[in-house]
């Protein structure tokens, strides 16, 4: 896959290689990274990837480390690696590496449609004017997901949209075309470039819709993914489950 490194600063094996030097365990490993979350789509896959290397090599090696010592030590590899260490549900702070507990959100239906092209994180950020944050408290807007209509389109917020549009305008003709499906809610994940939908089209039916993504010729080739919330159980046994 374009855009993922196979050199050291991989995540897959940054985290082996800080999972060896935490516990001290020098066995040799194999690993088969088999890319299914596109890169450079702001989805987290990386983290992803390093968040299931800690877990898989703790219950290889029969969990040499606590729960909580694995996500002390994921911090030390990104800001979002910790999330995934998580349920599946989770009220996020600092660098994202802070993590609160929050009970499960009701199953939706989510499509994911990525562009060709990716962007950078750090391009996405140093284009970022702070003047144009959100000023809603984030608590608020947690509490308005389990108080409220769950359809409100007020509860989502990605303040790198602006920044990530300034960099890929037709990042927002594609916000704007989803938008016209009538979905529950049409935002931008994290850094860009994938857009995500919550719910079902309300103009047309699923298989024209997907049909419609597939046979466009204004912004090439787009992928469209579908997918589901998903969470684990607590032990540390547990593992998320494929979606389909």
């Amino acid at each position: 896959m374009p855009n993922v490194p196979t050199d050291d600063s991989n995540l897959v094996l940054r985290a082996a290689n800080l999972f060896r030097q935490r516990t001290g365990i020098k066995k040799g490993l194999k690993i088969c990274l088999n890319k299914t979350v596109p890169a450079q789509g702001g989805l987290g896959g990386g983290s992803a990837n390093a968040a299931t290397t800690l877990w898989a090599l703790n219950k290889l090696f029969e969990y040499p480390a606590t729960q909580a010592q694995l996500m002390e030590w994921s911090a030390e590899l990104g800001s979002d690696i910790t999330f995934f260490l998580s349920s599946g549900t989770a009220f996020c702070t600092g660098r994202g590496e802070v993590l609160e507990s929050v009970p499960r959100l009701q199953e939706r239906d989510v499509y994911v449609v990525k562009p060709q092209q990716g962007l950078s994180t750090p391009a996405v950020f140093k284009n970022l004017n702070y003047n144009e944050l959100s000023q809603e408290d984030p608590r608020s807007i947690l509490r308005k997901f389990y108080t409220e209509n769950h359809h409100s389109h007020e509860k989502y917020i990605n303040d790198l949209e602006a920044p990530a549009f300034r960099l890929m305008p037709e990042l927002k003709e594609i916000k704007d075309m989803l938008e016209e499906y009538k979905f529950e809610t049409v935002l931008m994940s994290g850094s860009g470039t994938s857009i995500f939908a919550i719910g079902q089209p309300k103009t047309t039916t699923e298989g024209r819709f997907l049909a419609d993504m597939k046979n466009n010729d204004k912004w090439g080739d787009l992928k469209v993914f579908k997918a589901k919330f998903l969470n684990r159980g607590e032990g540390m046994g547990d593992w998320y489950e494929p979606a389909f």
